[in-house]
């Protein structure tokens, strides 16, 4: 078969294509601005891809520019906004506006500081590294905020020490067995004699410990403390984020709208344009908007506020609907040319038995957690209004094929304390903590509600409700009662297990790699796989 194109254009081309001839191959032109407009122009025309390149791109260097700006602000074709892509990171925002930023589920990916690998003592200029929101500062309430915020810092620093060497005294490294590389067989701490398994089992037990410290006095940490995020997206997804940002009451939040923008115009401009224009500025009081209406009708209700914790599954169907919907969905999608309904009226007339085998044939094929049902479990929907501790609230947050609705941080659901830190003597200390807190948070939420949010420490009980399939509810349950996942986060997911089970003990056999048991040092296992790997690359 002849090419398409003569050598010197294929010359051209093997800068901008990772091949001349070969019908699958990756744009690798440099700008990005040009890979998306030739991804979008490549659906108007009889071209090929690489025609197109040097016909229309390579003697005009504005011609995607020129693209986006005729199809984005003319004609306003959102999905051309996809093809350009970026990755920025931004270092020290909130827990605040690292949230609001992670709300937005679809066309970005996070990778956020963790709390349990990385302690948040450090300081800068004498000073801990929380946020001092401009106009909290300059008002009546800038020093309480300040101190309040301090206080939590001092408590949660002094502590880390005592608190590593407590959970290395309640499971000593003799406890636990490490792999022993003359014979490849697990061994106790004591039984190693080779000084690089030695070494490798000091990491693995120094690494796991500290996390569970860690993880137990994260509660302290205000909502102040500055994290950092990484985004990876799409130009219509950063577009969004932007408008939210920019709608947002916060300084911070604003200010992080302006110098994401002024990023991205570095790399994705065409892509954001309309992110801060007419229809940006539009957009932002439409969401304005939407908040006060909001707030005008929930003044509607009158509601005391819940105390303690909540895991509820407060919305469900019956089995028998559930199952019937699955599995007219499983036989829809095989089914020669026939209709939705006429295959859920032949459904309602099987056998109970004939139903389930079908259930538990289905689960017998996952052999692991990462094998996914079906689309067709994702027709059964489970509703759970949840209160727990602002610090777990961050995990669970990260998934996004749901629907999340959430409250502001406020201290009126109180807090939560682990038994960890009243075996350690520094039960006093941490109420006073969040004594302290709550003091401070009642009196600039008078004036501040946005604001106040701020001062809260992740112990504090958070509300929030969670709306998902039971598709999706296979893979958040499993994976968050993995051993290494933190013991909060665990705890509830099993709890939703369980009440899912309670309801439908059919259809929850699907969920077959929900780890139910409790561990020491939840990192453990995780660590030692980690330091596998990491002897493998050496």
């Amino acid at each position: 078969m002849l090419s398409e194109f003569s050598i010197k254009e294929k010359k051209i081309l093997s800068d901008h294509f990772s091949n001349t001839d070969g019908s699958v191959f990756a744009i690798i032109t440099p700008r990005q601005v040009d890979r998306g407009a030739l991804m979008s122009r490549y659906s108007r025309t009889d071209k090929s891809m690489r025609k197109i390149f040097l016909d229309e791109f390579l003697k005009n260097k504005s011609r995607g520019e020129e693209f986006y700006n005729r199809v984005l602000l003319e004609y306003g074709d959102d999905s051309v906004a996809e093809l350009g892509e970026a990755q920025i990171a931004i270092e020290g925002l909130t827990n605040i506006a690292v949230k609001k930023i992670q709300d937005r589920r679809i066309g970005l990916s996070y990778l956020e500081k963790s709390s349990r690998y990385v302690a948040w003592n450090k300081k800068e200029k004498g000073k801990y590294r929380f946020y001092r929101d401009p106009d909290l500062m300059k008002s009546k309430f800038g020093d309480l905020y300040e101190e309040a915020c301090n206080f939590s810092f001092d408590v949660y620093s002094k502590n880390i020490e005592p608190m590593v060497n407590y959970v290395r005294e309640k499971y000593p490294i003799e406890k636990y067995s490490f792999k022993d590389s003359t014979d490849g067989k697990e061994k106790s701490f004591s039984k190693l004699k080779v000084e690089g398994d030695i070494k490798s089992a000091n990491m693995i037990y120094k690494g796991s410990t500290k996390a569970k410290a860690l993880d137990i006095l994260r509660g302290l940490l205000p909502a102040s403390t500055l994290t950092n995020v990484g985004i990876t997206g799409n130009g219509r997804a950063f577009e969004y984020l932007l408008t939210v940002l920019g709608s947002s009451e916060l300084k911070e939040e604003q200010e992080l709208a302006s110098k994401i923008k002024k990023e991205l115009d570095t790399t994705i401009k065409s892509f954001v344009r309309r992110a801060d224009d007419k229809y940006g500025k539009a957009f932002q009081k439409y969401l304005r908007d939407i908040k006060k209406k909001s707030i005008s009708v929930s003044k509607q209700i009158k509601a005391k506020p819940v105390k303690g914790t909540i895991t509820k599954l407060v919305d469900y169907e019956s089995e028998k609907n559930a199952i019937d919907k699955i599995i007219t969905s499983i036989i829809y999608e095989q089914s020669p040319s026939t209709s939705y309904q006429n295959i859920s009226s032949q459904v309602k007339k099987m056998t109970i038995t004939k139903k389930e085998k079908i259930i538990k044939d289905f689960a017998k094929l996952r052999t692991n957690r990462r094998h996914r049902p079906s689309r067709a479990f994702e027709n059964v929907y489970y509703t759970f209004d949840l209160c727990n501790n602002f610090g777990m609230f961050r995990d669970l947050h990260r998934h996004r094929a749901l629907t999340l609705e959430r409250q502001l941080l406020t201290t009126d659901h109180g807090y939560n304390m682990s038994n960890e830190i009243k075996i350690l003597g520094i039960e006093k200390e941490f109420k006073e903590c969040m004594d302290n807190t709550k003091n401070a948070f009642e009196k600039i939420r008078k004036k501040y509600p946005e604001q106040g949010q701020y001062v809260v420490n992740f112990a504090y009980n958070y509300p929030y409700f969670m709306k998902f399939n039971l598709r999706e509810a296979c893979h958040l349950i499993e994976l968050r009662t993995v051993p290494q996942g933190h013991v909060d986060y665990r705890r509830v997911a099993q709890q939703m297990y369980h009440q899912i089970n309670k309801v439908h003990p059919k259809l929850s056999q699907i969920m077959k790699f929900v780890d139910l048991k409790e561990y020491d040092l939840e990192r453990f296992e995780s660590e030692k796989r980690t330091e596998e790997k990491r002897k493998k690359l050496k």
